[in-house]
């Protein structure tokens, strides 16, 4: 392990905050102090996924990430009603998913405990919600329009775990037809509060709206709507909305002054910005993957 003083500050926040979680959990183990380490825990947690998601080190994050979420695992096991700490939970094993896991058996697997803490997570928030997977559709579009602004942040980790486990399980059409649900949830976020995690809802939707052809039930024209509203909301923060929009639909309607257009303002971009840098630095290197066979493409 390298010493302190040689790492950029960020690895050093992220390895301070690891050392705080280790030695929190064998306070907890060994005293058995559930009521006052819940609080505690969970903040640290909040702390080092904004440390996580603030690092512009894919490398670092990608090696350290999986002992990490390990030990979120261990954590949640001892207080398995914290509502903060398995939407958080869902929010990172999704994020880990989607940057670092390429075979899809794994992706497909980790969507899926994503999955599973952000329902227990909206569980714990709102008790209606704790069947939502298998009620019919009327029944939980009523529920999921009475949950109030309050809420948000655990809604918005359900949608986001429960698209990604859509675009990890596209070829199931069991999978797919759950897209009907994602939307609804990310039309109540935007009803809530439109700017939420500045305007994030509206890159679900339209992910979702290309996520297939035409031809199969997409709606690349309403994705491009919502890909557009998420662009004015977010002014740059979000880098991956402007891969998204190329990869997705600019791709998919063959339109090459677009999908460069797009993909040449990420690369030109300064990555770094706070709550996005991890995703950006992803973004960046998707985008010059992206440029780099648009002519086999086109």
């Amino acid at each position: 392990m390298r010493v302190f003083a040689d790492m950029p500050l960020d690895r050093k926040r992220v390895l301070s905050l690891l050392c705080i979680i280790f030695a929190a959990a064998g306070f907890f183990f060994f005293t058995g102090c559930a009521a006052i380490m819940s609080s505690a825990t969970s903040g640290i947690i909040t702390d080092l996924s904004t440390s996580i998601m603030d690092s512009d080190d894919l490398k670092m994050v990608e090696d350290g990430a999986p002992a990490y979420l390990l030990m979120v695992d261990s954590l949640i096991a001892k207080d398995p009603d914290n509502e903060n700490m398995l939407a958080n939970a869902a929010l990172l094993y999704t994020a880990y998913a989607d940057i670092f896991v390429a075979d899809k058996k794994r992706s497909r697997k980790l969507s899926e405990k994503a999955l599973s803490y952000a329902v227990q997570a909206m569980c714990r928030a709102d008790k209606r919600t704790c069947d939502l997977k298998n009620m019919n559709f009327d029944d939980f579009e009523t529920i999921i329009k009475d949950i109030e602004k309050t809420d948000v942040p655990v809604l918005f980790a359900l949608g986001n775990s429960w698209a990604a486990w859509i675009m990890a399980n596209q070829s199931d059409f069991d999978a797919i037809a759950d897209i009907s649900r994602i939307e609804t949830i990310m039309q109540h976020i935007l009803f809530l509060d439109e700017k939420y995690k500045d305007g994030s809802a509206y890159l679900y939707l339209g992910a979702l709206a290309t996520l297939l052809p035409p031809a199969l039930g997409g709606t690349p024209e309403k994705g491009k709507t919502y890909f557009e509203k998420a662009l004015d909301i977010s002014q740059g923060k979000n880098l991956m909305v402007n891969v998204l929009f190329a990869k997705q639909y600019a791709r998919m309607m063959f339109d090459r002054k677009l999908h460069d257009q797009l993909l040449s303002q990420v690369v030109k971009a300064d990555p770094r910005v706070p709550g996005y840098t991890l995703i950006n630095t992803h973004a960046q290197r998707q985008a010059r993957e992206l440029l780099g066979s648009a002519d086999d493409y086109f």
